[in-house]
């Protein structure tokens, strides 16, 4: 037999102890009264089904006493677990649907139907805090390169328990959820998208063979004034503002169908928050995403607040690097608080970034670039039997696996067998002259670029994995300083190729996939869903959970 668990035996003491207390003589009624109710939550207790939730730890910390035996406490209880919907979770999950009318059920059949419905709101309360704090779905279930364990509970059960006694079970479960601005800007828009759920009415945007210009009068432009003010841009709209009692219209005198400066304006705002070109141009894309509807944004934003839960312990780090994939960013939160932000380019839909949780040792200047198996099947061995002078051109040597230099010209391009391919360092060298390395099993790294232009565009899904930093040797500068190394960029680039440099502190790194996030205003991005990750997720966290 296992050992039993060290709080079964604080319940199954309990449990004892309350049967020898209440066949004592001279017992205090109103203990009597409730003490075969405690004595059943007690026995129930020993066999409750173990769920990786601290439920005996709870009722350890309440004395063995039964919390939801009055209608006013479950209500409250019912109450915030219906406003999980706006952490992106079904109440439903939770019994937010049932539990009122099975407390009413319990009270009418004895203290064993009592203590078996307390035990069950206690676990709803759980369930729902284990799931706002580390979501609740396992990221490996859906994410195949996920390398981080889930997190431990970080929320203090005591201060639960002393919410739930003060009745302020809001205040309970607002202790686990994550406490980033990032996390309740995210709320937030869930919850205007909930009431714009009501607007179903808005039309579309019907598809043009010409782009809708500044300037055109048409009414298209009339649509499109719609479609803006849905999204939030209520003071375009010249209509009738009780169509849209939600979004507080504030309809001009303007010419409603003319596409005007302030039109213009709105237009540039919106591409900017979808990664669009910021052309002030509606053109299919942006006719796309204008179009869009309410529902669609609802999935995303719970999508993502399942991700901000996931990655809530590694968002307080300090130092810390992380990589936002869609919204193609690095970020670099320094030792003194300060943030540095850089455009990268990420790995293009067939060649995926994966996410990584690792942490930076060192920096590699001047490299030369061992092409990577993938790349060389798919990418140069085309070209190299097309024309064997292509490696010449490139600076690519033929080595073997020993590094021993090969002659390219001896060697079978249609079975090359194991031969491997190094680009020497150089200006045309893929990797630049900076790269930033990690342990990590896919050998995914940030490094410079020679393709320096890429960088101007709006959406950089175009690498081969790896992620290409605008400004890299300022980010290695600001490493080495920040981990007290006496290194200078300056130097070190002047020097020979290949030379690592080793960080005396390692910094963590992270690349994240978010669809949608909040920019610096505190507007939420709604990017495009480049690797097609989405739907899986939303899958998942839709699945209902087994009942209890």
């Amino acid at each position: 037999m296992n050992e039993m668990q060290p709080l079964k035996r604080w319940a199954l003491g309990t449990a004892l102890c309350l049967t020898l207390t209440h066949s004592a003589l001279g017992i205090n009624s109103a203990y009597a009264d409730s003490a075969p109710l405690q004595q059943a939550l007690a026995q129930q207790l020993i066999t409750a089904e173990e769920q990786h939730l601290p439920i005996a730890e709870f009722y350890q910390l309440r004395d063995g006493q039964p919390v939801w035996q009055a209608v006013l406490t479950v209500e409250s209880l019912v109450a915030a677990l219906n406003g999980l919907e706006s952490d992106g979770l079904a109440p439903m999950d939770y019994h937010a649907d049932t539990l009122l009318n099975e407390f009413h059920r319990s009270q009418t059949l004895g203290v064993s139907a009592q203590a078996a419905f307390d035990i069950k709101a206690t676990q709803s309360l759980l369930l729902a805090l284990d799931h706002v704090e580390r979501g609740k779905v396992d990221p490996r279930d859906v994410e195949p390169h996920w390398d981080a364990p889930r997190a431990a509970r970080g929320y203090s059960l005591l201060r639960v328990v002393h919410a739930i006694e003060d009745n302020k079970l809001e205040d309970a479960i607002a202790l686990a959820r994550p406490s980033s601005a990032e996390y309740q800007q995210l709320r937030d828009a869930l919850k205007q998208h909930y009431q714009l759920a009501d607007l179903s009415s808005t039309p579309y945007l019907a598809a043009r063979e010409e782009s809708l210009r500044p300037g055109d009068e048409t009414d298209d432009v009339v649509v499109l004034r719609q479609r803006l003010a849905l999204w939030g841009d209520t003071d375009l709209l010249v209509a009738d503002s009780g169509a849209y009692p939600l979004i507080g219209v504030k309809g001009t005198a303007t010419n409603r169908r003319l596409f005007d400066a302030s039109l213009e304006t709105a237009v540039r705002r919106f591409q900017r928050r979808h990664l669009l070109q910021a052309d002030g141009v509606v053109g299919e894309q942006t006719r796309l995403a204008l179009n869009t509807s309410v529902a669609t944004r609802i999935d995303q934003l719970r999508v993502n607040l399942e991700r901000a839960r996931w990655i809530r312990p590694m968002q307080f780090a300090e130092p810390r690097v992380w990589v936002d994939i869609a919204g193609y960013r690095m970020h670099y939160v320094r030792p003194n608080g300060q943030q540095w932000d850089a455009r990268v380019v990420v790995g293009s839909p067939s060649r995926e970034t994966p996410i990584i949780h690792s942490a930076i040792s060192h920096l590699t200047i001047n490299p030369s670039w061992t092409i990577p198996p993938t790349i060389m099947r798919e990418d140069v061995l085309p070209r190299v039997r097309a024309d064997i002078g292509y490696l010449a051109r490139q600076n690519i040597q033929v080595i073997s696996p020993a590094g021993v230099p090969l002659i390219a010209e001896e060697i079978d391009w249609q079975r090359p067998g194991g031969v491997m391919l190094r680009q020497v360092a150089g200006v045309g060298n893929p990797l630049g002259r900076v790269v930033v390395r990690f342990p990590n099993n896919d050998m995914i790294y940030l490094h410079d670029t020679p393709a320096r232009g890429l960088f101007q565009r709006d959406q950089r899904a175009l690498s081969s994995g790896c992620i290409r930093v605008e400004g890299v040797a300022e980010l290695a500068q600001m490493l080495l300083q920040d981990t007290g190394s006496r290194y200078q960029m300056s130097s070190l680039l002047s020097g020979g190729s290949d030379r690592n440099v080793s960080l005396t502190q390692r910094i963590p790194v992270a690349l994240h996939y978010l669809t949608a996030w909040p920019n610096e205003q505190g507007e939420v991005e709604f990017r495009p869903d480049i690797y097609r990750r989405d739907a899986t997720l939303l899958t998942a966290l839709q699945r209902a959970l087994p009942s209890s």
